[in-house]
């Protein structure tokens, strides 16, 4: 089976081609990088040739609102319209756990465009809620940092290991379209806060993290539970503390 793995050079995209090459699929790796353009158009037409599967894990490269808007409505437009020309199958998109539910934020409100285009397309899919990556803690910590102190939210997270995550996109992308949305989560509950507190305590990092209920989450609002899956979501096997103690 083909499988295109759109921003396939990425952290979850280079994980996911290479696990289904391993599971003799032909997972081709799409992005700039590779010749391919979702923002332009640009070898869509050729790299969707023959494909019965698109994943797309692509991200924007800007967090700012309007950035990520025309990102995602822009890309998402693109790729969808080749693969309707293409005959594609299955396309299978990455999105972000509680995006429904975090509307405050300007890049999830973006995610939320980019769904909603994709369940309007008529083309069978699948979209994958994932929460956050073990390998991103540091950049939440950077990004909710005031001076020497980082505040964030006291609720509750289960982060996901990238390798954990790849191995379920390839699962959905080998499987039947769902039309609906699946989640996946980490094994282990955490606080948002002192999940970070111990992140940068490996680290050596010396900012203090402060328990702040009024901090955003990347703009958004947040309730207890904003960044929980829900009961039937898919639970993955590798622990943060083992993660933590491989990569420190």
């Amino acid at each position: 089976m083909k499988i295109v793995v759109i921003g396939g050079t990425g952290l979850i995209g280079s994980k996911l081609v290479g696990k289904l090459n391993e599971q003799g699929h032909e997972a081709v790796a799409a992005s700039p990088d590779t010749g391919v353009n979702t923002l332009t158009g640009e070898g869509l037409a050729e790299v969707l040739r023959g494909a019965s599967v698109v994943v797309d894990v692509s991200n924007s490269p800007s967090f700012e609102d309007e950035a990520a808007m025309d990102f995602f409505r822009t890309s998402t437009t693109h790729l969808l319209e080749a693969e309707a020309r293409a005959g594609v199958a299955h396309h299978v998109a990455l999105s972000v756990v509680g995006t429904e539910r975090l509307q405050g934020s300007g890049y999830l409100r973006a995610k939320e465009v980019q769904e909603q285009l994709i369940k309007a397309s008529g083309i069978p899919y699948s979209i994958v809620h994932a929460t956050q990556f073990f390998e991103f803690m540091k950049e939440m910590a950077d990004a909710a940092t005031e001076g020497d102190t980082v505040h964030l939210a006291p609720v509750r997270i289960r982060p996901v290991y990238s390798d954990d995550l790849a191995a379920d996109v390839g699962r959905t992308a080998v499987g039947d379209p769902v039309n609906d949305v699946v989640e996946v989560a980490g094994p282990d509950e955490f606080q948002l806060d002192q999940l970070i507190r111990e992140v940068l305590a490996a680290k050596k990092d010396p900012r203090e993290v402060v328990a702040d209920p009024g901090a955003t989450y990347f703009g958004a609002e947040l309730e207890e539970t904003s960044l929980l899956p829900g009961p039937g979501a898919h639970i993955t096997g590798t622990a943060f503390a083992d993660w933590l103690v491989e990569h420190p």
